[in-house]
């Protein structure tokens, strides 16, 4: 039996890892994309040797990777955004495949703040997006990352819109702190349990 395969994506401060702790909680698999695309980005061959192509060989230290060096290049210009997610996307959606063929749950999900932008919604069943007021995202994601709030404003600026998220959704799950966050999870699991 193929899982059924949920993709959960979300704007900074959205509330996304929350929903993947809820999902984990219920027994689901949850592959975060941010920790694997890390993890690979330093020990897979060929997105080391096409890095190091399109970058230089400073990207990398040793067996880590030059986080400074690479920030720099992304950030001067959305075409070296396009480049480097160019190499590291297409790696990491064959690697999460592999991992869905290894489960043997109903359901399987898939943790990406960029899951439209790097094409994960092809690999998915559903997508949930998860929401949260503006203010709020704000708020959280200058606590948690000690950030200033023009430094999360600019960020939010490079992720795609929530608005446009919500409408290629499946799913959405509202996330403001009020609204409890494990009946609708549950709502949704409910749902297509029943597909």
């Amino acid at each position: 039996m193929t899982p059924i395969r949920l993709g959960i994506t979300g704007g900074i401060g959205s509330g996304k890892s929350v929903v993947a702790r809820v999902l984990q909680t219920l027994g689901i698999p949850v592959f975060d994309c941010d920790a694997e695309s890390k993890r690979l980005t330093v020990v897979h061959p060929l997105i080391r040797q096409q890095l190091v192509a399109l970058v230089g060989p400073e990207v990398y230290q040793g067996n880590t990777l030059n986080k400074p060096f690479l920030a720099h290049y992304l950030f001067s210009s959305p075409e070296h955004v396009q480049q480097v997610n160019g190499i590291i996307h297409p790696v990491l959606k064959e690697y999460f495949l592999q991992w869905v063929s290894k489960q043997s749950t109903q359901f399987v999900a898939i943790e990406s703040a960029i899951l439209f932008e790097a094409g994960y919604d092809d690999v998915v069943d559903s997508v949930i997006t998860v929401s949260a007021p503006l203010e709020v995202r704000i708020a959280r994601a200058m606590q948690r990352d000690g950030a200033t709030r023009s430094a999360i404003e600019e960020r939010i600026r490079q992720q795609m819109d929530d608005e446009e998220k919500r409408r290629r959704s499946q799913f959405v799950i509202v996330n403001d702190g009020e609204a409890p966050v494990i009946p609708q999870v549950l709502e949704i699991i409910n749902t297509l349990s029943q597909k």
